[in-house]
């Protein structure tokens, strides 16, 4: 095992499937730069350039996979899916349902997701849950640089269409481009944790849709995907302290949702804690309530999570993102 980045453990997982798969081909803004050790590596074919049109390329990009091709699709933000909606929502969600399982969409698109940087709203989104809400579409997030080789290596395999994000936080490349334009005196709350690690040699498929516990714990539980996890897992010591055990679940992703981890935690430990980056209204929190009580689990339940358009200012943004502090508060509630 060796030490990498979170962005490095991504680029070898993407590195290793290029060299054994020739269908595998990057598209998007400005990829010759990005990913320029890929670009020398396999050429302008394989590492293609688009113009800035998200709802082109990743149109396209749909087409190449129906086409027999794997496509790896750059979008800079999640937030700029908006504006290609229609190629994911109609037709690579869709394609392998409605052609009776003739046709599929093999593809993955890579979206930069999260905020703590101060970026404004429309630039610091997750939408994890708006996206999960399609079905056909695999949503995956990954918390560390082991977890991101391996799930982007599974969605690579995979044959259906795979949202990749990627929290900013984790990201050395973001970091030192969010580190410029009048931030240069800004710090970030990055989980060391998450933006380096631990990776293997080769890199092997993580099953999507397979969470795991990252810590045990008999009182109570908290769940949560990318950065949440890493403010769990500081919570959990600052509640440990208390003489409070918690669980701490990484669900991975949401598409699919390991259910059965969860409902066996909120089994055992009789408290549910949801940290989510994502909006609260219509959200991954209040699907996992309904799972639970559809499961008929007695448990106490509680989130934190986004609730409202994230502001602009770096104080009003770190109070409104689900930190340290509102974890805590709720957990201690959750075991009065």
């Amino acid at each position: 095992m060796t030490v990498i980045l979170f962005d490095e453990a991504i680029e070898a997982a993407l590195a290793q499937a290029m060299a054994e798969d020739d269908r595998i081909l990057i598209m998007g803004e400005d990829v010759h730069t990005l990913r320029r050790n890929l670009f020398v590596r396999f050429g302008r074919e394989r590492v293609r350039a688009t113009p800035i049109s998200e709802a082109a390329f990743i149109g396209a990009a749909v087409g190449a996979a129906m086409a027999g091709l794997r496509p790896v699709v750059e979008v800079y933000m999640v937030d700029f899916l908006g504006v290609a909606m229609d190629a994911l929502l109609n037709h690579a969600a869709k394609i392998e349902v409605f052609s009776g399982g003739r046709w599929k969409a093999p593809l993955v698109v890579r979206a930069p997701c999260g905020g703590g940087y101060g970026d404004g709203g429309q630039h610091s989104q997750s939408l994890w849950g708006w996206l999960g809400h399609i079905p056909g579409l695999n949503v995956v997030v990954p918390s560390n640089p082991a977890d991101a080789g391996g799930l982007m290596t599974a969605a690579l395999a995979d044959e259906g269409p795979t949202l990749f994000l990627e929290h900013k936080l984790l990201s050395e490349g973001w970091l030192g481009f969010l580190g410029r334009g009048g931030r240069e005196t800004v710090s970030f709350d990055v989980p060391a944790a998450g933006a380096r690690g631990p990776a293997p040699r080769i890199w092997r498929p993580l099953p999507l849709g397979e969470a795991a516990s990252l810590r045990e714990g008999d009182d109570l539980v908290l769940i949560s995907l990318g950065v949440g996890v890493h403010r769990c897992l500081e919570a959990a010591e600052v509640l440990a302290s208390e003489g409070i055990s918690a669980q701490v679940v990484d669900l991975r992703g949401v598409a699919p949702l390991d259910e059965k981890t969860v409902c066996e935690a909120a089994r055992r430990t009789g408290r549910v804690l949801v940290v989510d980056e994502d909006y609260q209204r219509f959200g991954l929190s209040g699907e996992i309530a309904a799972i639970l009580m559809t499961a008929d689990i007695s448990a106490r339940f509680g989130r934190v999570c986004t609730v409202d358009t994230l502001p602009f200012n770096r104080r009003r943004e770190a109070a409104a993102l689900p930190n340290v502090a509102r974890i805590l508060a709720r957990a201690r509630t959750l075991m009065e």
